[in-house]
Order: structure tokens, then sequence, then C-alpha cells
């Protein structure tokens, strides 16, 4: 008697497992990879980028990120960017898998170009907000299987209506919460988001104060300290002289920090 179809097999979980496991588990395919399914994890372990924060401050937006790309336990690579110029006032921070979120970031910037050259001026904050939310929300089926999960953050400056700084962020299946404050993601979220609460509470300043110096030690003490708590967060790499990188988002542009002005901050007021 031939075997019942596959939708007819008393085996068959209703489709609760991926594609190739199916064919997998009827003899049918030995060498598929595995993608997560409801039941199981991934056969491999996709590279990941955390930790990434930004805030506001008296001169704009800080966007900082630490430098440690991992797969599992394992470190990838110490010099990962995580903090992606979009346009000229626009920044994305990323935290997930590098892979999607820099593809998001080039899909981006294309949008982005192709809007202002088509309607000779520049897309809408709200516009830009929402074309980052549809790109992943139309990544979430992926999400789902557990691969190319994307959490980031969005900073710009909004000079159409009442300038100010703008700073979102988002959850993976697209949903924008735009913040007055500070924001992080990431898997050493949870000790960065502590650090800028206490300082914007009962600092000595609130973060909206800080000058530019001051901004920026207060993002690499946050780092430094959630890498001591997270073993995926690179923080201040001082045997390696590897350091978070730091874009500040101003009204007349982006500023990418030298490494040294960076190294020197550190030495002079968190070290």
């Amino acid at each position: 008697m031939d075997k019942p179809p596959l939708a007819l097999d008393p085996n068959f979980s209703g489709g609760s497992e991926d594609f190739p496991a199916l064919l997998r588990r009827k003899g049918l395919l030995q060498n598929a990879p595995e993608i997560t399914g409801a039941s199981g994890g991934p056969s491999f372990v996709p590279t990941e980028s955390t930790t990434i924060l930004a805030f506001k401050f008296s001169g704009g937006v800080l966007v900082a990120g630490d430098r440690r790309a991992t797969a599992g336990n394992t470190v990838v690579y110490d010099r990962a960017d995580k903090v992606l110029e979009i346009d000229r006032h626009s920044i994305m921070a990323i935290a997930g898998v590098p892979a999607t979120a820099w593809e998001m970031a080039r899909v981006l910037e294309h949008s982005f170009q192709y809007f202002r050259r088509t309607q000779l001026q520049e897309m809408s904050v709200d516009g830009k907000v929402r074309a980052l939310s549809k790109l992943l929300r139309d990544n979430f089926g992926f999400v789902m299987q557990g691969v190319g999960v994307v959490v980031p953050i969005f900073a710009t400056y909004d000079s159409n209506s009442k300038p100010e700084a703008r700073l979102y962020f988002y959850d993976a299946m697209g949903a924008q919460f735009e913040v007055t404050d500070y924001a992080a993601t990431g898997s050493g979220s949870p000790a960065v988001r502590g650090i800028l609460y206490y300082e914007n509470t009962w600092g000595s300043k609130k973060l909206h104060d800080l000058n530019e110096e001051e901004a920026v030690a207060i993002a690499l003490r946050a780092l430094d300290t959630a890498a001591e708590a997270d073993t995926a967060t690179g923080g201040v790499d001082r045997t390696g002289k590897i350091f978070p990188l730091i874009k500040i988002v101003f009204r007349d542009g982006i500023v990418t920090l030298p490494e040294e002005k960076v190294a020197r901050i550190f030495n002079d007021k968190v070290a």
C-alpha cells in the first residue's frame, strides 16, 4: 500500500516544523540545513551584535555601540560597526544580526536618496521612521524562524517643523517608540538603561544638560559597565585599545568622534 500524503500522515506535525526538517524526517533529504522551528533551536548560531545606546544631550543626540560581534559564546569580530549613517541627519544603530541590519540600512539609504532626488526635498521624519518600521515588519518571518532578528535605534534631526533632535527605538515586529531622553537595546541594555536612568535622575546634571565630553564619558561608563555583566558586550578593550564607536547627530549634520578623542575622554573621565 502506498504511503499516505504528508498532510494525511498521522506522524505529520501539522506545520510545527520547517519544510527541510520535514523532508529530513521523511528520509527525502539528508543534509538540509535546519532552521529554527517551533519545537527546536537552530542548527547554526547566527552572528549577532550588541549593545547600543543613544540619548539626547545639549548638542543633539549621541549614539554609541560597542564593537563586539558574537555567535553564541564565540567572539566573531571585535571591530564591528553598529552605528550606521543613513543620510546627513539620520543614524541607525543595530542590535541583532548584522547581515540583516546592514541590508536594511542600505535599503533605507537608497530610499531616502531616491525621495530626495525625485521630490527635491528631504523625506519627513515620520516617513523615515515608518520606512524602517516596514523593513522590520517585512523581516518578521525570519524572526519567527529564529534568524535575522534586528532591534534598532533610529536617531535624526527634525529641521522641517520645530527644529529638534528625535530618537526612536523599535521592537522586532516594527513597532516604533519615540523617547524623550534615552534608549538602549541589545543583550547589555539592562545595565545601560540602569546607568542612564541613574545619571538622568540623580546625577549632577540631567542628560539634556550635558556637554559633549560629559555625554561621551557617560556613554563609555554605561558600555563598560554592561561588559562586566554581559559577555556579548565588548565595552572598552583596554588591552587591544578598542573603544566604542560614537557618532553625534547635530543640527548641521553627523560627526563621528575620532578614536583618539574617545580614548582621551575614557582615560581622563572614566578609567
